[in-house]
């Protein structure tokens, strides 16, 4: 019994060691981002212009509040124009911006569905390229706006709301030579219910603390699929794909050809969540899908990349890819930590149990240095209690997932 219990602390103990390296990585970016800046010095006139780039699949409920905070921009109007691809909508989306008077764009195209494509529909419609995107003669589009030369791209998601200065920022970003930025993606009114406020808890390090941390270090960022400025020819060299996580892929295409991602914290944004865990599944589900996809397919090729090419953004992206959810790595933090009491019991040594200790210890370092950044609210901190149910529940996604379970394709999350 004895040796067995060896045997298995061993094992363990080599599963912690690959967790410390995780762990210890996010505890690197979170003392880089005690030192990293917040704030991006704006110049005393902004001389970039914008298309803004809207895909919407029935968001009448929430387009026009994106619309609003798009006029109240601290930007000149002359220099913005904002584009709204109303994707094989059957509700009032493509009438409502047509009222807030900006330029729309009406697809219908049922066998190619999901973001990618509608975005590179949409780039196509206002270069006024050939589409990649075949449409069926069935299409009612507004003829596409000529002759428009941007000098960068901005893609908001339907149900966000903006910050006044989140364009100067973006504007302040391109004058420096920064290529592709991210902004500050948050969860908008995090006090709806506990669900939200814990999801708001888990990007408050996933969105703000890891990418700021990365800013000193020279890491990329990543892209959160909101809130995403590219300059002119990024944007038109490096298509969109179909893949459920096109956010993803598309970052990792852009780091393999030599660029990295920047992020700007002082840009912000907030999107409506789904209230509950159960209505945030379908959403959870092709998250994760698809970020498994994303390691199968390019963490061999971003490792060689930074092995070959000595450069730090490809190997940063395959660490970023291989940490699990904040829910799942705690899960597995905590069995190793349990594991290795037991195995202490059966006179297997306590140090898995010890390891597991400290490395939880770390997490909870993490995670409140993350929720202190930003500011969370009381409410955030209190739903921290639900915890245990919120892993528990992310856990047996996770699994469901690993088995091939679960929605295959894109489907669009509830909310509300």
């Amino acid at each position: 019994m004895i040796k067995l219990a060896i045997w298995f602390s061993i094992l363990v103990l080599g599963l912690e060691a690959f967790l410390t390296i995780l762990i210890g990585y996010l505890l690197l970016l979170t003392v880089a981002a005690l030192f990293a800046r917040r704030s991006t010095p704006l110049p005393a006139e902004p001389r970039h212009r914008f298309a803004i780039l809207i895909p919407a699949h029935n968001e009448e409920r929430l387009l026009p509040g994106l619309l609003e905070s798009l006029a109240a921009l601290d930007y000149p109007a002359g220099h913005l124009d904002v584009h709204v691809a109303a994707d094989n909508c059957t509700d009032r989306t493509a009438e409502l911006a047509r009222q807030a008077g900006v330029h729309v764009y009406q697809r219908f195209n049922t066998k190619l569905v999901g973001k990618g494509y509608a975005l590179n529909w949409l780039m196509g419609q206002i270069t006024n390229r050939k589409s990649q995107i075949t449409q069926p003669p069935t299409s009612n589009l507004q003829p596409p706006a000529s002759n428009l030369q941007y000098d960068a791209f901005v893609i908001f998601d339907a149900d966000t709301i903006v910050s006044p200065n989140f364009m100067r920022v973006m504007d302040a970003r391109l004058a420096r030579g920064e290529n592709v930025i991210q902004g500050y993606y948050a969860v908008r009114d995090p006090g709806r219910s506990w669900g939200v406020a814990l999801r708001y808890a888990a990007l408050a390090v996933l969105h703000y603390l890891r990418p700021l941390g990365r800013s000193p270090l020279r890491g990329t960022t990543g892209l959160k699929g909101n809130g995403m400025c590219f300059r002119a020819q990024f944007a038109q060299q490096f298509p969109w794909s179909g893949s459920l996580t096109e956010d993803i892929e598309y970052h990792m295409e852009l780091v393999l050809a030599g660029e990295r991602v920047t992020f700007a914290p002082d840009a912000v944004l907030e999107a409506e969540m789904p209230g509950t865990l159960d209505a945030s599944q379908t959403q959870n589900v092709r998250w994760e899908r698809g970020r498994l996809q994303m390691v199968r397919d390019y963490l061999p090729r971003l490792l060689r990349a930074a092995l070959f090419q000595r450069r730090f953004a490809p190997l940063d992206a395959a660490l970023e890819q291989l940490i699990p959810p904040t829910a799942v790595l705690t899960a597995v933090v905590g069995t190793c930590a349990l594991t290795g009491a037991g195995l202490g019991l059966m006179g297997g040594g306590w140090l898995a149990l010890w390891v597991g200790l400290a490395l939880l210890a770390g997490e909870a370092i993490y995670l409140a240095i993350g929720l202190l950044l930003v500011q969370a609210p009381a409410r955030v901190w209190l739903a921290l209690l639900y915890s245990p149910l919120f892993v528990a529940w992310k856990v047996k996604l996770y699994l469901r997932v690993l088995a091939g379970r679960g929605q295959q394709g894109w489907v669009r999350t509830g909310r509300g």
